[in-house]
């Protein structure tokens, strides 16, 4: 045990050193505030520094209340290295590393070979989305370790913690608590459908509904926020996607670059063997994503659509591209073999 714990540290450690090298453009490179498709960044730099604390995104406290500490400790003390975007590199890493180690680990527990689920993590660091979104002063790093959490949690058979990652994603992110609520009670419904049921583990994804939306409530009313859980929604609305059912919100949300850049590949490639993992998962997550897309094409979100779709797939296509990768090497190795026999 403490073997197999200290592993899991160092492959934290290495995850964590490889996040901080895909982030490190946010650092002295460019800023990311300047950009328009992370415009949101600005708040989240205001919220570390401790500035206004009354923006559009002020409830979103959980990263840049986190890089706050790691703020005060390296202001002063990079040279030319952005202080507050090290901080928020630190975090982002943080939670990067401890979802790609989690499947790994789920990964593992699912497919019984351990080089199968590190490939895994390694394909989920290596899509677009992560670099250039959960790396890139943005927050959706602990929604995308959240949702992994959860994952891990319900593989395990334990719903009576999911309250708990309610609170936490709510902090994280508003988006969290409906992405989470749809992958849960998808998740319920089909291991329902295998006899599975139990109405105590219905009640606890409703526990986590609850606390979420109560939490996003009283982080809007502390934070001074001009909003509520409602007005927010409705304030996202985006007539310029509402056309044709908000089809033409969805389209470009799906041509857009971001969104082909992240599962140009990652989406083809893990469609392969989705049928080797568990339903339930599968399930859950495409239900995730579609609720995903539907957001999106409700605030015409173009691009940034790809980053909560990502947080829904991602681990999951990731564990199956790696799968299609070994297999596929494994059946080459074969035929290899008997091509060596066949000439001997």
């Amino acid at each position: 045990m403490g073997l197999a714990l200290g592993h899991r540290v160092m492959l934290w450690i290495l995850f964590f050193i490889i996040c901080m090298g895909l982030g490190y453009p946010t650092l002295n490179r460019y800023d990311p505030r300047s950009v328009p498709g992370l415009s949101d960044s600005v708040g989240y730099y205001s919220l570390v520094t401790g500035g206004d604390q009354t923006g559009e995104h002020s409830h979103r406290v959980l990263v840049p209340y986190l890089a706050r500490p790691v703020y005060w400790l390296a202001e002063g003390h990079l040279n030319t290295w952005n202080p507050v975007f090290f901080a928020l590199l630190v975090v982002n890493s943080f939670f990067v590393a401890a979802t790609a180690s989690l499947l790994v680990s789920a990964g593992q527990r699912i497919v019984g070979d351990y080089p199968t689920a590190m490939i895994g993590g390694f394909v989920y660091l290596a899509d677009f989305a992560v670099s250039n979104f959960n790396l890139s002063g943005y927050v959706d790093s602990a929604v995308n370790c959240l949702l992994m959490v959860m994952v891990w949690t319900l593989l395990t058979e334990r719903w009576w913690p999911l309250p708990l990652w309610g609170v936490l994603g709510a902090l994280a992110k508003e988006t969290y608590v409906p992405l989470a609520a749809v992958f849960a009670f998808a998740w319920w419904l089909t291991s329902c459908r295998r006899g599975s049921l139990r109405f105590s583990r219905l009640a606890w994804i409703g526990a986590k509904v609850g606390v979420g939306l109560v939490t996003v409530t009283l982080l809007m009313f502390m934070s001074s926020s001009p909003y509520s859980p409602l007005s927010f929604a409705a304030s996202q609305w985006a007539e310029s996607g509402s056309g044709h059912l908000y089809l033409s919100g969805l389209y470009r949300c799906l041509v857009a670059r971001e969104f082909l850049f992240t599962f140009a590949w990652l989406l083809p490639l893990g469609l392969w063997r989705l049928g080797r993992l568990p339903r339930t998962w599968v399930i859950g997550s495409t239900c995730a994503a579609l609720a995903a897309l539907a957001m999106g094409a409700y605030v015409d979100a173009m691009g940034n659509a790809a980053g909560p779709v990502f947080s829904a797939l991602g681990p999951l296509l990731s564990l199956s591209v790696s799968l299609l990768l070994v297999e596929t090497r494994k059946r080459s190795a074969r035929q290899d073999s008997l091509l060596r026999l066949e000439r001997s």
